[in-house]
């Protein structure tokens, strides 16, 4: 079985990698009838030097591997014929601008696998970049606190080489006396937390937070119990919101009353209640004035999320009044951090989990027999040029005509 490490060809440019140099070797070592092959990149976090002192051939036609290894899409022209492949399709959720990359797919009678659809039996997903999304989204957050109030100046994740640099940048600066709500419970809130708790803000209970005053700068974390509310003023049934959240409110402004800053690290839900909506947001008592949009669901759930930001020009601002863009700190405005490709700014940290990921959760299945249904469950197209029945949904999505 050989794998390759294709180069990455979307703009901006990736240089975030599935494997490693030093993964690859231990892939190899567990699965000694894996083969691994590297197309030659000009872009990658790892140079094609560092994948050939490892040991492997750096080519630049990979045409003879059976799987394809990717991060971002790959562009229609440069897709191999009958082969398996692996990257961010961004198509499941019929995205309108890669509908005839899907299409090329089947066209093609490539078999692809989504890394997005990689999920255990109880469908949670194994593989992602979403902990370093909020490691650097709460980064960022604090970087445009930092500028916009005048207070110091973090340098850009993406100037620094690794994780440790980015704490010892952060081990520079103060947060002053403000409170900071953080939603969700998954990986993008674990990473948003690291730094929270690294700069040694202290966590405090939902009561608190919404009781008292504090001297010292203090965080909440909060889950979608707790941010959402029956209309009926009954109790809160999690299974019953996530299979059918008409019931629901949002209660998300007894937090936006009391809260400065807001970083965003849950997962938004079909048809589930927006957290704080443009009239919310123009409430006098909507106190919040810097939202870190790590999840950057754009003209949704939160409000002033006009538009994805980019790692070029991260911030922008709100203007709540007129429920419009407005320059980055500008008076009464919200300021806004809604970049939807954080992890590229931590690409070395980024490929190197996201490869120990792959190589746990994946790679087996392969010479396993796919005992854990992991393939089965993640492919979205088959050799036959068809959807598979977990994704046939898909089908009037490719029909539509050009």
């Amino acid at each position: 079985m050989t794998f390759a490490i294709i180069k990455e060809r979307k703009n901006p440019p990736d240089r975030r990698v599935v494997f490693s140099p030093e993964k690859c070797q231990e892939v190899i070592k567990k699965f000694p009838d894996a083969r691994i092959i590297v197309e030659s990149s000009d872009i990658r976090i790892f140079s094609d030097e560092a994948y050939a002192d490892a040991g492997f051939e750096v080519v630049d036609n990979v045409s003879e591997a059976d799987v394809m290894l990717g991060v971002k899409e790959v562009p229609v022209e440069a897709l191999i014929p009958n082969k398996k492949y692996f990257y961010f399709s961004h198509t499941i959720k019929k995205q309108p601008y890669n509908r005839k990359l899907l299409k090329a797919m089947l066209n093609k009678s490539i078999e692809m696998f989504d890394h997005e659809t990689i999920v255990n039996a109880d469908k949670q997903r194994l593989i992602g970049f979403g902990y370093y999304a909020g490691l650097v989204g709460a980064y960022n957050g604090f970087r445009g606190l930092g500028l916009r109030d005048k207070l110091f100046a973090l340098p850009k994740v993406e100037t620094l080489p690794d994780l440790e640099a980015v704490k010892t940048e952060l081990d520079k600066i103060r947060i002053p006396n403000i409170k900071i709500i953080l939603s969700g419970t998954g990986k993008v809130t674990r990473g948003a937390k690291e730094i929270l708790d690294h700069l040694k803000i202290r966590e405090v209970t939902d009561a608190d937070y919404l009781s008292k005053n504090f001297n010292e700068p203090v965080y909440c974390l909060i889950d979608v119990s707790e941010y959402n509310k029956r209309k009926d003023g009954g109790e809160f049934e999690k299974q019953e919101f996530y299979n059918d959240p008409s019931e629901y409110d949002s209660d998300f402004m007894k937090y936006a009353k009391v809260s400065d800053m807001f970083i965003t690290g849950h997962f938004f839900g079909n048809g589930a209640p927006y957290l704080f909506t443009r009239d919310d947001a123009k409430s006098p008592v909507f106190k919040i004035n810097l939202v870190a949009d790590i999840s950057c669901d754009v003209d949704g759930p939160v409000a002033c999320t006009l538009r994805a930001s980019t790692i070029a020009d991260p911030f922008y601002g709100y203007d709540p009044i007129n429920e419009s863009e407005t320059a980055f700190g500008a008076a009464g405005a919200i300021a806004v951090m809604a970049v939807d490709n954080l992890p590229c700014e931590l690409p070395k940290d980024a490929s190197e989990g996201f490869g120990d990921m792959f190589l746990e959760n994946v790679i087996p299945a392969f010479f396993n027999n796919d005992n854990d249904g992991i393939l089965h469950r993640a492919q979205i197209t088959t050799k036959e040029g068809k959807l598979t029945p977990r994704f046939a949904y898909l089908q009037d999505y490719v029909e539509i005509a050009d």
